[in-house]
């Protein structure tokens, strides 16, 4: 029996939900615990896809679901490098300016 596939939405990516997008911290929430939050999100993730892909080697898992599971994990992995070359960017602009 095949299941049906959810659809893919901002808050199905575990853990990057509202609080890596707002303006400010969130329930005391700062800028160093959003990151924290972003690189636990995309190791578990990983984790996920790493598990999902060994179930479709032993026969327990589906081809879909391990595709599903590795494209979510490079798509997480894949915002938290852009948010490094971000901050990396931001940096090296601070430190250009004049004092």
């Amino acid at each position: 029996m095949v299941t049906p596939i959810p659809p893919i939405t901002t808050g199905s990516i575990p853990n990057i939900g509202p609080s890596i997008r707002t303006t400010g911290p969130t329930n005391g929430q700062g800028f160093g615990e959003s990151l924290s939050k972003l690189i636990g999100s995309v190791d578990q993730s990983s984790s996920a896809a790493n598990s999902a892909v060994q179930n479709m080697l032993t026969g327990t898992g589906d081809v879909h679901e391990a595709m599903i599971a590795l494209q979510r994990a490079e798509t997480a992995l894949q915002l938290t490098v852009q948010v490094r070359n971000k901050l990396v960017q931001a940096y090296q602009d601070i430190m250009r300016m004049p004092v």
